[in-house]
Parts: structure tokens; sequence; C-alpha cells
């Protein structure tokens, strides 16, 4: 055999990882092998594999037998819409695709040429977790990945995806990755399974109903998003990729607008209800100003009271945050400020404007919400706003009261540009609260306390709940049309390009976690 011979018949029992037996039960247990995923990654023939060869060094307890063919991960690098990605996948056919000191060697590797190339890094993971035979070479293994996620945080976006099993430390790194995508009745993530709570706590849970994609994408927020299959994960992810920039000193990719710039649309009047206590789908409004009416969005099934996602204006990528009266009235509580703080955040590491639509009638009141700390939470919106550098475009659409007027990324927390539709009621509450408070004695005294407190609404809305005094003042930068919304959007978004701000000399700031 020639040493030509002998490199293609290693590689080929590296490619075959755990073997054909392991290989079906993974294909039976619905999910995909490692290699299979990155084939459904990467452009056709793109994908070129590294440290094929690691192997393990670990000789307790029979290891020092144990083959595990690619160390169980699989690292490299290709290009997704001829764009460069690199990527590692954990592969569930090798010993469990347990992860021990090598296993992170490989990752760590692949994470510091993402870095130093200034491409985003894509994780698939499908593992058993820390590899027990290698006691604490593996923990210190997830901790130098725990590091790279943390210095490479803003610097390349970091997407994981949860394929399989992910347990204990190893759900930390996708945690502090940018974006987590699940696949439905196949991914879970949990600190402890659920023989450990139930020896400790005695309740009885699925593996799906403690950690399951729909738990995470609905209750706890961990996950993005989930998706039914892994077909539909991954073309998913293609598209978030083709929103983002590749690293945080460039700029998404721009790509052609077939959607006139100048386009009015009537609708945007329809949308929006007369009556201000009705509610309506803020994701109608979205779309009627974005461009083709493409809106890509994110934690969709989490703390559904605010909206984020990304879309394209003149084809280019923003960021969007909107209050969604739909649900709870699109008030702000401790979930969607951490959700809308979050995505601002990102969007500001990485160049991506932020353009905001506003309709919240305060943050949400009430015994749980204070002792669970709205105030902190809500105090994170207000943080991740003011931090931000980004061109930041803010429009009110109708409710805009007290606090959670401020939050909404306004003028006074540095917007670049706010338009406010002439339905905008900026105030610092309601017309309703407000009339009790301020002519609490008029209508105590008046002969018909009801229609004496309906006349004092009255009286209070006209005043007070239009966009007219905070334009007055400058708060607002230009009542207008609500058909005109895109248009004016874009050209403000032309405007801001070259804006330039910088903020005091600091370490870092320090986020009311």
């Amino acid at each position: 055999m020639s040493k030509t011979e002998e490199l293609q018949e290693l590689r080929r029992a590296v490619e075959l990882g755990g073997g054909p037996d392991k290989i079906k039960k993974q294909h039976d247990s619905g999910k995909k092998t490692a290699r299979e995923r990155l084939e459904m990654l990467f452009d056709e023939n793109s994908f070129v594999e590294i440290d094929a060869f690691v192997k393990h060094r670990c000789s307790e307890f029979n290891m020092a037998k144990t083959n595990a063919p690619g160390e169980g991960v699989v690292t490299g690098y290709g290009t997704v819409d001829g764009r460069l990605i690199y990527a590692y996948a954990q592969d569930f056919t090798v010993i469990g695709g347990s992860l021990g000191e090598m296993h992170a060697a490989k990752i760590c590797k692949v994470m510091d040429m993402a870095a130093k190339m200034g491409a985003p890094i894509v994780g698939i993971n499908d593992s058993g977790g820390a590899r027990i035979q290698e006691g604490i070479d593996a923990l210190k293994g997830f901790g130098d990945i725990f590091l790279r996620n943390t210095l490479t945080s803003g610097v390349v976006p970091q997407i994981s995806l949860v394929l399989g099993p992910c347990a204990g430390g190893a759900v930390y790194s996708p945690a502090i990755c940018d974006f987590i995508f699940m696949v439905e009745n196949t991914s879970q993530m949990f600190i402890t399974g659920p023989a450990v709570v139930k020896s400790v706590t005695g309740e009885d849970v699925s593996f799906e109903e403690l950690g399951g994609a729909g738990t995470h994408a609905a209750k706890s927020g961990v996950a993005s998003k989930a998706f039914k299959t892994e077909e539909e994960c991954f073309a998913e992810l293609k598209r978030l990729l083709s929103f983002l920039p590749s690293n945080n000193l460039e700029s998404a990719p721009v790509y052609g607008c077939g959607d006139d710039l100048n386009r009015l649309s009537e609708k945007l009047e329809e949308i929006v209800p007369e009556d201000v206590n009705k509610g309506y789908d803020m994701r109608d409004v979205i779309r009627e100003v974005v461009d083709n009416g493409d809106f890509f969005e994110l934690f969709e099934k989490f703390a559904q009271n605010i909206i984020t996602g990304f879309a394209r204006m003149n084809g280019a990528t923003v960021g969007i945050i909107a209050n969604q009266p739909k649900f709870m009235a699109g008030s702000l509580d401790c979930d969607s400020s951490d959700k809308g703080a979050r995505f601002v955040r990102f969007c500001d590491s990485f160049n991506i404007p932020i353009i905001t639509f506003t309709d919240v009638p305060g943050y949400l009141p009430g015994v749980n919400q204070e002792h669970n700390g709205v105030i902190r939470h809500g105090a994170k919106l207000l943080f991740a706003f003011s931090e931000a550098t980004v061109p930041k475009i803010n429009v009110i659409v109708r409710k805009a009261y007290g606090g959670a007027y401020i939050a909404m990324n306004s003028k006074h927390l540095g917007a670049d540009m706010v338009f406010a539709w002439p339905t905008a009621e900026i105030a610092v509450m309601g017309p309703s609260g407000a009339a009790n408070i301020i002519f609490k004695r008029d209508i105590a005294n008046s002969d018909d306390p009801i229609a004496a407190r309906q006349e004092k609404i009255r009286e209070y809305t006209d005043k007070f709940a239009n966009p007219y005094i905070a334009a007055a003042r400058g708060y607002v930068d230009d009542v207008i049309e609500p058909d005109s919304t895109r248009p004016r959007i874009i050209s403000a978004l032309e405007m801001l390009a070259s804006k330039r701000e910088t903020r005091p000399a600091k370490k870092h700031g320090n986020i009311p976690l």
C-alpha cells in the first residue's frame, strides 16, 4: 500500500465516524450525522475539514483501547452563499459526541480561526456532555470554549444549533452565543436531566417538557427559534446569516432592492384601529414598511408582547423592535425587556441600524412583576438603547406612555430620528388615569361625577394625547402621514449612514443584569 493509499484509507475511517451501526442508530432516532449536517450548511463541495486525525490521549478506564475517529467532532470551514463560515459539528456516533480534552481543542482552534479571519462561527451541538473518563481535562475543555465564546462575543456572529442532547456544562456555550436554533422532539437543553430533577424535587417531567425545543422557544427564551425538521433549521440558518455581517468591522451585505423606495402604503391607516383600546398585529405594520414584506422574526414565541427580528430597507439589513398590542396590550415586562435589550446590543455590536415601532401603554403592573424585578429588567432596555451608537429610528404609532415611552428608543435615550403618526399619544400616562389624578377634586365636587370624569378625560385627551406637544419640544422630529412611513425611514437611514458617535473611555459599562 502506497503512502497516498494509506492516507485515503485513514481518511475514510475517520469519515465513517462510529461506523454503520451507530450511523443507523442516529438516523433511526430522527437525526442526521455530523457530516450530513455540514453538507446541509455549506455550499456544495466548499467544506474543508481540519484536524481530522486528532486523537485523545486518555488512558484511564480502558480509554487507551478506545478508538474515537475525529475525536467525536468535525471541524472546518467553507462558504455559505459564497461567504466564509467556520463550523464544528459534534458526532454523536463517536462516544456519544462526548467532550474531552482534544475534542475541545479542535473546537477552540476553529473558534480562534473564525475570530482571526473575521467570519461567523456555527456550532452544531449533539453530545452526551463531558467525557467522564477524562475528568478534569474535560471540564478544562468546556472552560476553554466558554472563554472563547465570551472573547469572541461582539467580534463575529456566533450561532449554536442544538440538534440533540445538550446537558450540564455543555449548555453554556450555546447560551453565550448570539442565537440558538433547536428542532422539535430531538433537541434538548437542561442543566440537570429528568432523573436528577425527580430525585431532588420529586417532580416527574419528560425530556421534552424539561428542556425541549418548544419549552425553550416559548417559556425560557433560551432558543431563538424552534423548527420541525433539521432541513428547515438549516434553511432558516442560512437566511439568518444573509442578514448578518461577517464581523464587527463590516456592514451586513446589501442586496438588490426590487421594492420601490418611495412606495406609499394606504393599508397602514387601516391596520391600526381608531379605538385606542383595540389591539392589532404590529407585524402587519412591519411587513408593509420593509422590503417585499420580508421579516425574519426571532424569539417569536417568547415574550410575545415585543417583536424582534431582521428585515431589509433598500436592500440593507435593519434590526426591528416593536411593541405588540395583540399581546398584553404591548406593555413591557421582565421578559420583553430582556428580549429587547439583548437584541439591541447584538445590533449595536454588528453595525445594524435599529428601527423601533412604538405602541406601549406602560410597564406591566402587578405584584408578580415587581417581585420578579421589573425595575432591574426594565432598566436593561433603557441601558441598551442608551448605549447603542448605531443609527436609531423610532416610529411612534399610537400609545407612548410614561417610562415605557422613554424606554422604547425615545429621543431622550439618543434616538437619531423620531417620527410620529397623527394617531400617536405621547403622555405621562393614559387619559383616563391622568384625569383621575389631575381632576380628582373637580370630579368629586361635581353634581354628576361620571359625566364630569368623561369631560375631563376628553379635555386631557385633546390637550396631551397627541404627538404635537412632543413635536413642539423637538422630542419628535416630524409628524408623518402613516402611508409615507417607508420612504421616510429609508431617507433617514441614508442620512444616518455616516453617523459617528463616541462614548466616554471606559473598560465597559455595568448593565443591570
